[in-house]
């Protein structure tokens, strides 16, 4: 699986950012998706995840109520829609791959990045204030 995320870029704090994250290579609704971002000098953060299907989905308690994970299996995409954005969410946005598509307890597992066995390239979001 080939992971390609894309949409980063700069907005001001209170704007809106929608990522995508395309994937080519094997069946996209086998896999669980997630995407993590990490900002200069700081460990990589979890942010949220979606399931195969896209019925369940999970989020970072500080990005919750902003942040919205979609997919659209026919398009083999995922989508983190982040609205009000802060100066504190500029980071690189990965998005990753895993292959607990079915499972849907996903508090349980999808916030730890060793979970994922793909890995997008990253793309910049920045937020000033």
């Amino acid at each position: 699986v080939q992971l390609q995320a894309s949409g980063g870029g700069s907005v001001q704090a209170g704007g809106s950012l929608r990522l995508s994250c395309a994937a080519s290579g094997r069946t996209f609704q086998d896999y669980a998706m997630g995407w993590f971002r990490q900002a200069p000098g700081k460990e990589r953060e979890f942010v949220a995840s979606i399931s195969g299907t896209g019925r369940n989905s999970y989020y970072a308690r500080s990005m919750k109520g902003r942040f919205t994970i979609s997919r659209d299996n026919p398009k083999n995409t995922v989508y983190l829609q982040m609205n009000s954005l802060k100066p504190e969410d500029t980071a690189v946005y990965y998005c990753a791959a895993s292959i607990r598509g079915l499972a849907t307890i996903l508090s349980v597992w999808s916030h730890q990045g060793s979970e994922y066995d793909y890995w997008g390239q990253g793309t910049q979001v920045t937020v000033s204030s």
